[in-house]
């Protein structure tokens, strides 16, 4: 199947063509295009995201992204002449499907009569979870698309397609990539297989008996990690998005472990027991699989005010305050993860979502998986599919559009809290 594939859920703009088969005993998938357009420097000042500001990127984006990403696959076939009326019939439902996005709806109007319909077999879009508003105009855009074109339509879980980013690749980066990078493409993935799923607004252990059959065994039960990187980084004064800040101080941290403009001190562990630099494992001990890192961010507030009352300068040990943040959200994720997989006698293990570019997290997950787990396959993604985009929702369409399990244009909605 040659899937064309949406992603809006937050603030990438994204439009990818993914071809799969293989069913879903064996699930492949090859990359054709996959373009992405962060919104980072337009909420960067905000030091987060601003929903309505995405809602209006993704209008004004998304056009010019579809015709990229046909280009690049050859898929984009224009029409001797501009073929207006084509429209005419679908004019009125494809209107009021725009209803809310007029600008998307103006460019929709002047671009689409221009190509002929590309040879796909489907259109996949993300439905939830992530912000209604940057949704709507994804949904929109592929009920617009399905409607105009006739093709059939199917509606992604955001988090499935952080599941399936696992499996894919592309034939120019798969030999380019670093060991283990791939995630074992060429295998077929071994049942039951456990997935941590970690990313700015979730953080999951989900078992998966087969493709597409999720049960979400632990969640966060507050903050997700990628927000206690985030917030722990704001408290810090560090630019937006704070995972990959604290990430850079705390390789800061490692590459320099005896000397960091400390004053007196000489050696970083004189340094971390004279300011207290120890932080909390919040539920790592506990007997489920759930997570919370309120408590990790409550603690990095106290300590830094008793830092402030003792008039100690924080940018200095910045690296070391980063490198025992990281250290702390990683050692939690490990051990539940690993726990659970003893216990449930995982297969495999799959590691999604934007935190798992994480390096650290990465590097110690193969070594705990590999000492702990030897007969457990380890699954990641790419580092550069990690974040959002729409190949990981393409393929995660896939699963779903070889049972024809499609929804009709007209019923198709966003779900901003859309569980697995």
């Amino acid at each position: 199947m040659i899937i064309l594939a949406i992603e809006t859920s937050c603030d990438e703009t994204s439009v990818a063509v993914v071809k799969a088969e293989g069913g879903l005993k064996n699930p492949s998938f090859e990359i054709l295009s996959n373009i992405v357009l962060s919104q980072i420097k337009i909420h960067k000042k905000w030091g987060g995201v601003v929903p309505m500001l995405a809602k209006r990127e993704h209008q004004a984006n998304l056009i010019p992204i579809l015709k990229k990403a046909l280009t690049k696959t050859e898929l984009l076939k224009p029409k001797p002449t501009s073929d207006v009326g084509s429209l005419n019939r679908h004019r009125k439902s494809v209107s009021a499907i725009f209803e809310r996005e007029p600008e998307l709806l103006e460019q929709f109007l002047k671009f689409i009569p221009t190509i002929e319909i590309p040879k796909i077999d489907a259109i996949a879009v993300t439905v939830g979870p992530g912000l209604e508003p940057a949704l709507w105009v994804g949904v929109n855009f592929a009920r617009a698309l399905a409607t105009v074109w006739n093709k059939p339509i199917v509606g992604v879980n955001h988090m499935e397609g952080h599941i399936v980013a696992s499996r894919l690749a592309t034939k120019s980066n798969l030999k380019s990539l670093p060991a283990g990078e791939a995630g074992k493409i060429s295998k077929i993935m071994k049942f039951p297989a456990l997935a941590l799923l970690v990313s700015g607004g979730h953080t999951e252990l989900v078992l998966i008996k087969k493709w597409g059959d999720y049960k979400i065994i632990g969640q966060t039960r507050d903050d997700a990690a990628g927000e206690a990187f985030d917030k722990t980084a704001r408290m810090l004064e560090l630019p937006y998005p704070g995972g990959p800040q604290i990430a850079k101080q705390a390789e800061n941290f490692k590459k320099y472990p005896l000397t960091f403009r400390m004053g007196g001190w000489t050696r970083r562990e004189m340094e971390r027991e004279a300011l207290n630099i120890h932080l909390p494992r919040p539920m790592i001990d506990s007997k489920d699989y759930d997570f919370s890192f309120s408590g990790l961010k409550t603690a990095v507030l106290y300590m830094l005010r008793d830092m402030k009352e003792r008039h100690v300068n924080i940018g200095d040990f910045t690296p070391t305050i980063c490198n025992e943040i990281q250290q702390a959200i990683i050692d939690v994720l490990i051990a539940k993860t690993i726990r659970a997989a003893k216990e449930l006698d995982a297969k495999s293990i799959i590691l999604g979502g934007g935190v798992a570019a994480n390096k650290e997290l990465r590097a110690q997950m193969k070594k705990t998986v590999k000492d702990e787990l030897s007969s457990t396959a380890l699954y990641l993604p790419p580092s550069k599919l990690t974040t959002d985009n729409a190949a990981m929702i393409g393929a995660a369409g896939y699963l779903h559009a070889i049972k024809k399990d499609f929804t009709k244009a007209e019923k198709l909605s966003a779900k901003g809290n859309l569980s697995l």
